[in-house]
């Protein structure tokens, strides 16, 4: 067992795993066993055995540093319209813009249909997330394909989600429309052959965009380094801005336990606020 769980901790080429895959890999492990075991085919988990054994720690906060202001996001959308060729790059604008002014995941954006969007001439309006479209190997998949129709992350299989949108990704949204169009299905964002956007072509339109609108001092820095890193700027400036936990939560479809605990030091001002309280009570 030890040799199983040390084998889980390198790469297939023989280097170190990163402890997030570490930390995916090992209850995979530990349930194939304990199938084994409810098929009597083993008599307990010998994993229940190995007690010195602990996986690496995995990182359970945002870092900060990731995080964008709002003119470094906007800088950012911008400069996706001048990358990569065939208009891709403006064909993800949007895509870019539902995870920064939605908090939206990737996989979200990716299974967003116009019929999920109200969109209306003025004032905020309200999308309605009922998929999403994931990732993954294609032997894992029912459909055989790379991206299979999947319900939201912590919901049931047909609970939606609303989020309210503000005018600004309002009309990026309704740009989109009149200048791409909507595939048969309703999807507003897919590649040239219709077909679902690959994580890495809008990785690499991303990639690119960074080069245009940050320094190059930002560029080898943390500083939006992922397209997922927008999401983590939307529920960071929403917490900033003093919204309601309970409400962020609900927008960002996390728990309010996991939210905090997550997104607890990219709240801006905690520091200061505490530093001043301390200074006060020290000086009565």
């Amino acid at each position: 067992m030890r040799l199983g769980l040390d084998a889980l901790t390198l790469r297939l080429d023989g280097g170190a795993a990163a402890a997030t895959t570490i930390a995916r890999k090992r209850p995979v492990f530990y349930n194939a066993l304990q199938y084994a075991v409810d098929l009597e085919g083993l008599p307990s988990n010998p994993i229940d055995k190995v007690k010195a054994w602990k996986p690496p720690k995995v990182r359970e906060v945002v870092d900060r540093r990731v995080v964008v202001n709002p003119v470094q996001a906007r800088e950012l959308l911008t400069a996706v319209t001048y990358v990569s060729r065939l208009d891709r790059g403006r064909h993800l604008r949007g895509f870019f813009a539902c995870l920064y002014f939605a908090g939206l995941r990737p996989a979200e954006a990716l299974g967003l249909r116009k019929q999920d969007c109200h969109l209306p001439a003025t004032g905020w309006g309200r999308l309605i997330l009922a998929k999403s479209k994931p990732q993954t190997n294609k032997k894992w998949t029912d459909s055989g394909e790379a991206h299979d129709d999947r319900g939201l992350k912590h919901r049931a299989e047909d609970e939606g989600r609303p989020v309210p949108i503000p005018p600004e990704l309002v009309a990026i949204l309704r740009e989109h429309i009149q200048e791409f169009g909507i595939h048969e299905d309703g999807r507003m964002f897919r590649s040239s052959r219709g077909g679902v956007i690959s994580i890495g072509t809008y990785c690499e339109v991303w990639k690119a965009a960074r080069a245009f609108a940050l320094t190059p001092e930002q560029q080898i820095s943390p500083l939006a380094a992922r397209p997922y890193d927008l999401r983590h700027a939307a529920v960071s400036l929403w917490l900033n801005a003093g919204v309601a936990a309970p409400d962020v939560a609900e927008r960002a479809g996390h728990g309010v336990d996991v939210l905090l605990k997550v997104y607890a030091k990219c709240i801006d001002g905690g520091a200061e606020i505490a530093n001043q309280r301390i200074e006060d009570a020290l000086a009565a």
